[in-house]
């Protein structure tokens, strides 16, 4: 088959969607490491994790064995108004750069929500309305998943509360009133609302938040108001579960036209597009069936997995959720206010993490200019805004494309172009306008970060 009998955009039929979401981590023989209780250590079983999270929600967070678990038909018939979603070949890009590599990305931002985050926040509304939850309170960062979850709350008839990193409640107010036009309640974090909240207030008089606070205060709620259970849009296993569909709709629509990628690329935040892109390839590598080349890219900004450490570390600053085993600079590690995408968890997915620690994915991190460049570059060529987190993955993209295009190889590059910036306008206005700087973290800094880190025997400082 030559180049330009592929389309432009390869379409799935309805009836090609996956019916089950894939489970990779049944296919790591070293499987990760599992959650401790904050106060005594221990692994944390389904009794240890329900007053937290949803039942069913939990099954699926512990389940390691189960390579594939059915999706129920009423989330099947909720992807259908959006998936399956587009593998585009980006010829336009190919010919700007002059390179001899062949480029494809799976686009996921062509639903209202805007990004990929809608394949798990339908999937835990289902599971909230299912058990007879009131409803679900959560964090978000760049307001992908807060806009998400608020979208699949208000089709399930449930309340949602959303605590949004400050920064981005202040810089993009367009998203913050998407989530209340769904019914959401939205709340600047760290707030005066939760004790967590007015604590790190008094600790870090003005700060612009992070993740890592939100979700202390959305687990502070979720706690302490019968009904409620707490739902999250990355890091956890069960979010890489549902984000499979991802990498299975690519992988089913590359085989339909004998691709095969030599390359996978995702931005890396907490792990939810990049883990949900890789799955089923990551799987085939891991049962010795197929060889590729993983690329995480992260913001130098927030370099958890290149300048991390491999430890168990709390999940948010507050101190109130279990410890995971992860790539983190520490959970008391907040990123500088400058960096305009929503990457800013302190540490990556427990399963992304033991991928990376054992040598089968590789990871880089890039500058904030540098990333915008490739996103105007993306923008004027193939027509579409990119999110700021989306391109990470085009910058990486590019830069690999540039090298086939000295060495003559020709490589075929997959990306994960996750949502669009169409309300990520301030910060394009900022990097035209010459104001965006780049800011990468010193050592000191990053040490003082690690110092918060739990000391406890056999966790690596």
């Amino acid at each position: 088959m030559t180049n330009r009998e592929i389309p432009y955009k390869i379409y799935l039929e309805e009836k090609e969607m996956p019916e089950k979401w894939y489970n990779v981590r049944a296919d790591m023989k070293k499987k990760p490491s599992p959650l401790l209780h904050p106060g005594t250590l221990k692994p944390m079983g389904y009794e240890d994790l329900r007053p937290v999270f949803c039942d069913e929600l939990v099954r699926q967070e512990l389940d390691d064995v189960t390579p594939y678990i059915e999706i129920p038909q009423e989330i099947r018939d909720f992807y259908k108004m959006y998936r399956p979603s587009p593998l585009v070949r980006a010829y336009c890009l190919e010919k700007k750069l002059d390179t001899p590599a062949k480029i494809y990305y799976k686009f996921e931002g062509n639903n209202t929500s805007g990004s990929h985050k809608l394949n798990s926040a339908i999937a835990q509304a289902y599971y909230a309305k299912k058990q007879g939850l009131k409803g679900v309170t959560t964090e978000t960062g760049a307001g992908q998943w807060g806009t998400a979850l608020s979208m699949a709350c208000s089709y399930f008839e449930l309340d949602c509360k959303v605590y949004m990193v400050k920064v981005s409640y202040e810089q993009k107010p367009f998203r913050r009133e998407v989530m209340r036009t769904y019914g959401a309640s939205v709340t600047p974090s760290p707030s005066e609302t939760t004790e967590v909240g007015r604590k790190i207030l008094a600790e870090h008089p003005g700060t612009t938040g992070s993740l890592g606070c939100a979700i202390s205060e959305a687990v502070e709620v979720a706690t302490h108001s019968e009904g409620y259970r707490y739902v999250l849009g990355s890091v956890l296993n069960q979010v890489l579960l549902h984000q499979s569909v991802i990498g299975l709709e690519t992988k089913t629509a590359m085989d339909k036209y004998g691709i095969r990628p030599d390359i996978i690329i995702g931005c890396a935040g907490g792990g939810s597009n990049l883990g949900g892109l890789i799955s089923p390839f990551m799987g085939e590598q891991l049962r010795g069936e197929a060889q590729y080349r993983f690329i995480a890219v992260e913001p130098a900004s927030c370099p958890s997995l290149t300048r991390g450490k491999y430890a168990y570390d709390f999940c948010d600053t507050g101190m109130v959720c279990p410890l995971a085993k992860m790539y983190t600079l520490g959970s008391g590690f907040i990123p500088s206010a400058n960096h305009a995408g929503g990457l800013r968890y302190h540490g990556m997915s427990s399963v992304l993490s033991e991928l990376y620690d054992q040598g089968l994915m590789e990871a880089r991190s890039v500058e904030q200019t540098e990333v915008f460049e490739a996103a105007e570059q993306f923008a004027r060529v193939e027509g579409i805004l990119p999110a700021p987190e989306s391109s990470h993955a085009i910058r990486a993209a590019i830069d690999e494309a540039l090298k086939c295009r000295e060495s003559g190889e020709e490589k075929t590059i997959l990306f994960g172009l996750t949502g669009t910036g169409y309300f990520d306008m301030a910060a394009y206005e900022k990097f035209h306008n010459g104001e965006m700087t780049d800011y990468i973290p010193t050592d000191g800094e990053l040490s003082a970060g690690f110092d918060g880190i739990p000391k406890f025997a056999g966790n690596p400082q």
